[in-house]
C-alpha cells in the first residue's frame, strides 16, 4: 500500500469493529495507517485488525492501555501528545470511551488542552437499538449494571422511571439475573437480547422480560451481550385505583398471584404493586 500520511498532532479516538472486520472506516484505517503511536485495550486484537487490513506497525510503539496499567500508561501517552506527535487509541472493540478505559486518558488530554477528535464507527449499543425492534427516538445507555442483585435492583428501579428506551451491557453468566431482576422491578415490559452482535453467530430473541428471564435461567449464553429494554407504558392507574384493583384481585387469589395479575394487566413494576400490597395488608 502507498506509504501512509502523518495524522495531525492530538489524541484520535478510533472506533473499531465489533465482530466483522470490513466494518471499519477509511479514516480508521488511515489513522492506523499514519499515527505516531497506536494504544490499544487488547494489542492482540490491534495487530491482528492491522494485519487483516494490510497495515504495517513499522517501527511505530503499540502501547497497551486498560484498566490495570492505565496510571502507569497514560503518562507516557500525554508526554507523546504534548510534543506533538498524533496518538491512536482503540478499546477492544466497538467506540472509546463507551464502557471503555480510555476515559480517564481523553479526560486528563482536554484538561492540558491538548487536542481531543473521535473517529466514529462501530458501536455495540446503536447495533442492538437497529435490530431490537424497540423505540429509538429516545434512549438512555448504562452500561455494566452492579453485579450484587440488590445494587442492580436499585439501579434498575432508578433507570426504571426514565423515558426512553435502556440499553444495558451484560456478561453471559449474569444474564439470566439481570433479566429476572429487571422482570420484578420494572414490570412486563419487552425487550430484546442481543447477542455476537455482526459475528456469525448473531442472535437477537425478542419477548418480555418475564419471558426472556424464563428462557435464559435454562441456558448459559455465550458471547458479547446487549440488553434492550422497552421504556414504561404511561401510568394507566393512580393511587386510588390500584388499591382497588388490588382488593378486587385478592378476594379470590393469594397476594403474590394478585401481585402478578395487577401488575400484567396495568403494565405497573411489579415490586411497586407489591409495596402497594404489603401496606394495603398492614392497615388491615
Amino acid at each position: 500500500m502507498a506509504e501512509a500520511e502523518r495524522i495531525e498532532p492530538g489524541l484520535h479516538l478510533v472506533a473499531v469493529p465489533i465482530g466483522a472486520a470490513r466494518d471499519i472506516t477509511l479514516r480508521a484505517l488511515d489513522i492506523l495507517a499514519g499515527a505516531d503511536v497506536l494504544a490499544a485495550e487488547d494489542t492482540r486484537s490491534l495487530r491482528r485488525l492491522m494485519e487483516i487490513h494490510g497495515i504495517a506497525p513499522g517501527d511505530r510503539p503499540i502501547l497497551a492501555y486498560h484498566d490495570h496499567n492505565g496510571p502507569a500508561v497514560r503518562p507516557r501517552l500525554l508526554a507523546a501528545l504534548r510534543e506533538g506527535k498524533s496518538v491512536a487509541y482503540m478499546s477492544e472493540a466497538g467506540t472509546p470511551l463507551v464502557a471503555d478505559p480510555g476515559f480517564q486518558l481523553g479526560v486528563e488530554a482536554r484538561a492540558e488542552g491538548l487536542t481531543v477528535r473521535a473517529a466514529p464507527g462501530a458501536s455495540a449499543v446503536l447495533a442492538a437499538l437497529c435490530v431490537a425492534g424497540l423505540p429509538t427516538d429516545r434512549f438512555l445507555f448504562a452500561g455494566f449494571l452492579p453485579p450484587k442483585s440488590a445494587a442492580r435492583r436499585a439501579a434498575l428501579a432508578e433507570l426504571g422511571a426514565a423515558p426512553a428506551t435502556l440499553v444495558l451491557y451484560e456478561s453471559p453468566k449474569r444474564l439470566a439475573a439481570l433479566l429476572r431482576d429487571a422482570a420484578e422491578v420494572l414490570g412486563p415490559r419487552e425487550a430484546a437480547v442481543c447477542r455476537e452482535l455482526t459475528k456469525r453467530f448473531e442472535e437477537v430473541r425478542r419477548g418480555t422480560l418475564d419471558a426472556l428471564a424464563a428462557a435464559y435461567a435454562a441456558e448459559t449464553p455465550k458471547g458479547e451481550i446487549v440488553v434492550v429494554i422497552d421504556r414504561a407504558a404511561p401510568a394507566t392507574l393512580d393511587a386510588a385505583a390500584l388499591e382497588a384493583a388490588l382488593a378486587a384481585a385478592m378476594e379470590t387469589e393469594s397476594l403474590k398471584s394478585a401481585v402478578k395479575t395487577v401488575s400484567e394487566t396495568h403494565g405497573i413494576a411489579r415490586n411497586l404493586v407489591y409495596e402497594t400490597a404489603l401496606r394495603m395488608k398492614d392497615r388491615t
